[in-house]
């Protein structure tokens, strides 16, 4: 079945992501600020990276090589026009949820509202697969509310779409299933949104 991500357009997904009735765009920013500031790697990949939200923020003189991972070819090629000058590009196009990846493995794996779409299957093994020994990996998820749904209601058809295929991660059992898997959490943070919602971050490092 065709992945239901190739048809969201990106200027509606940031639209939606950045409507007044979300405004998630800029938190999502600020929180890979944070786990970038906070890990200082020389190299790092955003799984989803969708339009390189964020990428600003980091610093060349550190990072020398960045891979953004994305279903979405239309996304990295937007991506490839933004950030044509960042340090080390490499962008792949790929399923995490039913590809195996092999990449050369980066200090930082950042997966933010990735789980909650591609499960923790899969892309959970790509992910870690990523991050070399001793690296980390910083995972942002969206907090239930008792208020709105997973995917709130915007003007942008496509996104609504995706609400059938959006799943709540078990905060619980992912920090469970990661220290088993030699992953310890050292940092988190958690942000309030519109609505109700939240964002919970958990940087975790491997052994």
């Amino acid at each position: 079945m065709t992945n239901r991500w190739l048809n969201v357009p990106l200027e509606e997904y940031e639209g939606h992501m950045n409507s007044e009735e979300v405004q998630q765009l800029g938190v999502l920013s600020e929180l890979f600020a944070e786990a970038v500031a906070f890990c200082r790697p020389r190299s790092l990949a955003v799984l989803g990276v969708a339009g390189g939200n964020g990428f600003e923020h980091i610093d060349s003189k550190v990072t020398k090589r960045v891979v953004g991972l994305d279903v979405n070819l239309s996304y990295l090629d937007a991506v490839s026009r933004r950030y044509s000058s960042a340090c080390g590009l490499e962008l792949h196009c790929v399923d995490l949820a039913e590809q195996v990846l092999e990449l050369e493995p980066v200090q930082l794996v950042h997966a933010a509202l990735v789980f909650e779409h591609a499960g923790v299957g899969r892309c959970l093994d790509n992910a870690l697969s990523l991050v070399a020994r001793g690296g980390t990996l910083s995972a942002v998820l969206q907090l239930p509310s008792e208020i709105e749904q997973g995917v709130s209601a915007t003007p942008f058809a496509s996104i609504q779409n995706l609400k059938s295929h959006f799943s709540f991660v078990d905060l619980t059992c992912l920090r469970e299933t990661l220290e088993k898997r030699g992953f310890r959490l050292v940092r988190e943070t958690r942000r309030s949104l519109p609505a109700g919602k939240a964002f919970w971050m958990g940087v975790f490092e491997g052994e």
